[in-house]
């Protein structure tokens, strides 16, 4: 092979760009059929989606064997089948799923009342009501209740499926209010959290690994018929390799809205699919249903780096030093990368909030831009004490 087409393709191969998405390869892949034989202990299959019934799996898990077999199927329908499934009255204990409810409603009227209620990332301001860690909240608020719930063998099952073992879980309750507007199509968290450039500096492999580092839910606390808006979604299309950059794109996003599935789900019922997986939140076309989902985020144990470190302490030590240097842009952001917190995540969205764009401002990018801007040492110390600050719970 001459080498010049040897450098280019492998180049193409390991960084993807917004060119990489082809529509017709995209319909090609997602023109499949979910077969029953394929997922023995869904109890049927609807739209592409297999749906379990709980109290069947819960007899099926009763034993080490069989909850490692039923978490093997649910592994596969995320990895390379329809990406999504619906366990049916999972939260079987409808006393602790309405105590929470009431804690809901609670928070978002002291919300309301403080004028500190958030939007969502992929729709539009006042279409919904969000509470932001949710989990932590309910925790310390009643830990009673947040046992009840969160003792849950199907949330604790779904997980160790995609995860394994030490995952951690995150909520954050979405209320879509009757008249509610669709959210646009989009992928999750990680990469779907970030633009279309910064995610081109990632290899192939990466936008491929970013997917099995996180599982996406629902627990329904209402019923929710298909005129309420229950979350749309594409089988197969997590399989699709370019898929962050894909769904910004106006042809996928036309595609989508013309092709999507909706299933109802009842109280109770859960659902959880591959972050990776094309869907965004239904217009809620009811007059009085207050549309209310816990969505569940739940992480890898292994996205995590070995060591802690001060990493706001070693910057502002770095800042000064960068100043005086006279490094170039590029080498001088070499060192901030080695040195500051170039991921905006974990933080407090209630108080750090996504300005801008999807994701709130790093702590590298808050160097990068003081370096610029050439503020003295002082201003950037104070920029990134009010950061970290904003970060806490």
């Amino acid at each position: 092979m001459n080498t010049d087409n040897l450098i280019a393709l492998r180049s193409k191969r390991v960084w993807m760009t917004p060119d990489s998405c082809n529509l017709e390869d995209f319909k090609k892949l997602i023109d499949r059929k979910s077969e029953a034989a394929d997922y023995p202990f869904a109890s049927s299959i609807e739209k592409n989606v297999p749906i379990y019934d709980s109290a069947a799996i819960s007899k099926i898990a009763v034993n080490h064997e069989g909850r490692k077999a039923v978490m093997a199927e649910w592994a596969e329908v995320f990895l390379t089948g329809p990406g999504i499934v619906v366990l049916k009255n999972a939260l079987h204990d409808m006393a602790a799923l309405d105590q929470m409810s009431a804690h809901f409603d609670a928070i978002i009227a002291e919300q309301h009342a403080s004028n500190s209620g958030a939007g969502d990332h992929f729709a539009k301001p006042g279409a919904n009501d969000r509470i932001w860690n949710v989990l932590e909240k309910i925790a310390l608020r009643d830990p009673a209740c947040f046992a009840r719930y969160y003792s849950n063998d199907m949330i604790a099952m779904v997980s160790e499926a995609w995860l394994g073992t030490g995952y951690q879980i995150m909520a954050q309750v979405n209320v879509v209010n009757p008249g509610g507007e669709a959210q646009s199509v989009h992928r999750d968290y990680h990469m779907g959290f970030q633009n279309a450039a910064e995610i081109s500096t990632f290899p192939a492999h990466a936008h491929l690994l970013s997917p099995v580092l996180t599982l996406q839910g629902a627990v329904a606390h209402v019923d929710m018929p298909i005129e309420t808006g229950p979350t749309l979604y594409m089988p197969f299309s997590q399989s699709f390799a370019p898929g962050y950059f894909a769904w910004r794109k106006p042809e996928f996003k036309e595609y989508f809205n013309a092709n999507y599935t909706q299933l109802p789900l009842s109280k109770g019922d859960m659902a959880f699919f591959n972050p990776a997986l094309f869907h965004a939140a239904g217009h809620n076309k009811s007059k009085t249903v207050r549309r209310m989902g816990n969505l569940l985020q739940v992480s890898s144990a292994y996205g995590r780096a070995m060591e802690s470190m001060d990493r706001a302490r070693m910057s502002a030590r770095l800042y000064p030093v960068l100043a005086q240097l006279g490094l170039n842009e590029r080498t001088a952001h070499n060192a901030i990368a080695a040195c500051a917190e170039g991921y905006a995540f974990p933080t407090n969205l209630d108080r750090d909030p996504p300005i801008g764009g999807l994701a709130p401002e790093t702590q590298a990018a808050l160097m990068r831009r003081a370096l610029k801007e050439n503020w003295p040492a002082a201003k950037f110390e104070t920029a990134l004490a009010e950061q970290a600050k904003r970060r806490l719970t």
